[in-house]
């Protein structure tokens, strides 16, 4: 099987994950400042045989989507345009960086580790992408 690219899509900086090729597991990545996403995807679509691409997509408490979608959405165009053969799919990221926060936390990491927002960020893509795995059983 070939495995699965997540993407926690931040206003300065995006997080990523990635599964096994069985499509079971999620693994964090890297946290990739915003100019230099479209380079990390081609390299990593290069390295890994990546099938589809998860989005996380920001929904509030009452199901209404966060303004950076629309920064979003450019995004996914160019992804498209770019990657044809990719399928990108969806998935509802609320309440993932509060998850991250707490998972950073019940970790042993130092103070200044677990204040660290890419850290966060690339749980949190790990989060979107276990929670489409999950889905696919």
């Amino acid at each position: 099987m070939s495995k699965i690219l997540a993407i926690d899509y931040g206003e300065k900086r995006c997080g990523f994950a990635i599964s096994d090729e069985d499509q079971l597991i999620a693994f964090p990545l890297e946290t990739i400042d915003n100019k230099e996403i479209y380079h990390y995807i081609k390299n990593i679509i290069r390295k890994e045989n990546i099938e589809k691409f998860v989005v996380g997509l920001p929904k509030n408490n009452i199901n209404n989507l966060f303004i950076i979608e629309k920064e979003i959405k450019l995004f996914i165009k160019k992804i498209k345009q770019e990657y044809p053969f990719l399928s990108i799919f969806r998935v509802d990221e609320r309440f993932t960086s509060t998850l991250a926060r707490l998972t950073i936390a019940k970790s042993h990491l130092k103070k200044t580790k677990r204040e660290n927002k890419k850290l966060i960020d690339k749980i949190s893509a790990t989060l979107i992408l276990q929670s489409y795995l999950k889905k696919l059983l």
